[in-house]
């Protein structure tokens, strides 16, 4: 090889490209992990990411049903001597969509997803050989239930969950006939009707006592507010524990992250293993705990966390495993001190932000 002629000008430090280290990029670009609340803090979200921020939108029905109540309330006292003047005025009423209005229902008479759901498969049979039965202002209907054919009676369908809420659905054949067994199902006929239908789907039996109603009504939402405020943290919780395990399958496409427990780690003496919010199994069989917690989640929920996190580091490190933490949102860096204990116990802290996130994945894969 021949000798390369040396560099003696002025410039050299500066030109010679072969002494020059690469700034590396992506996953394999080394980040530090912090060591304080200061530092975790320094980029953290604060706030929602947009992407958790649409999905809660679409998850929340609450602040649509509150917005749409009174219009509710005013079809109900219109459709008060005939039991289908529902469908009619809903034709003329712009806000209260078809799907709207049986999501009141079901909220109103305590029938999820899963009773209807158990209704469409336990209630064809029988009513092949006769009609929907009920009394109404001293007259008896026969409904016929056309929907039961195709067993299609689910919140999906319906439009009746979060995503279905955000648009109208018109009024199918489903959907009325739902809505009349929810109006009318305490004032039927019929004998072979679940207890749960005449107990629960009493509406109609108050059409027309204008007082009864409205008591009635504002009453239940009350009670459901109390219920669904009390489910709010946990609900957005799954939504950042959905959030971190999406990102982390798109930057590392070879995990398996479909568990919540590690084989072999458990807190009780091996009677049951410990759950995390997120499990990361790498190619080579390497595990990692991951832990969530952003702003919804409640004082209780944290401190738990933070006691809990030198035990288990110690549990996973014993079978050569790690243990990750993942906090932010300005209630959580208000608790400063189980903030700092969970930094003091990982193996990785992250905010939420992207590269935080890229940070935690890279670790990840650079421990496998």
């Amino acid at each position: 090889m021949k000798n390369e002629p040396a560099m003696d000008d002025d410039l050299r430090p500066e030109c010679d490209l072969q002494n020059l280290r690469v700034r590396k990029v992506g996953l394999e670009r080394k980040m530090s992990n912090p060591k304080t609340v200061e530092q975790l803090q320094e980029r953290a979200a604060i706030y929602w990411p947009s992407e958790i921020a649409r999905r809660e939108k679409n998850s929340s029905i609450i602040p649509l049903l509150l917005k749409t109540q009174d219009c509710f309330i005013s079809v109900l006292h219109l459709a008060s001597k005939d039991p289908y003047d529902w469908t009619k005025i809903l034709g003329f009423v712009e806000d209260l969509h078809p799907n709207i209005f049986l999501k009141h229902l079901c909220i109103l008479s305590d029938i999820g997803g899963e009773n209807l759901k158990r209704f469409a498969a336990d209630l064809p049979e029988k009513f092949k050989s006769e009609n929907f039965k009920f009394s109404f202002r001293g007259k008896n209907y026969d409904h016929e239930m056309k929907s039961l054919s195709d067993r299609k009676w689910s919140n999906p369908s319906l439009g009746l969950d979060g995503e279905g809420l955000q648009r109208r659905f018109d009024l199918t054949d489903a959907i009325r006939d739902v809505s009349t067994l929810i109006l009318f199902g305490g004032l039927s006929t019929n004998d072979f009707l679940p207890d749960e239908i005449k107990d629960k789907c009493i509406i109609g039996s108050m059409l027309g006592d204008k007082p009864k109603l409205e008591k009635y009504i504002k009453e239940r939402y009350i009670w459901v507010s109390r219920i669904t405020g009390g489910a709010t943290s946990n609900r957005m919780g799954h939504l950042a524990q959905n959030y971190v395990r999406d990102r982390l399958a798109q930057y590392l496409p070879d995990w398996d992250f479909s568990q919540t427990t590690i084989p072999g780690i458990s807190q009780n003496e091996g009677r049951t293993d410990t759950k995390f919010d997120i499990v990361g199994k790498g190619p080579d069989n390497n595990y990692w705990g991951i832990e969530v917690s952003f702003q919804f989640t409640t004082n209780s929920v944290v401190e738990r966390k933070a006691k809990l996190a030198s035990e288990r580091q110690r549990l996973l490190h014993e079978k050569g495993y790690k243990v990750a933490y993942v906090v932010d949102g300005a209630g959580n860096f208000e608790r400063r001190s189980f903030v700092q204990d969970l930094i003091n116990y990982s193996d990785c802290i992250i905010n939420f932000s992207d590269g935080d996130i890229r940070r935690l994945a890279q670790t990840m894969k650079g421990d496998n």
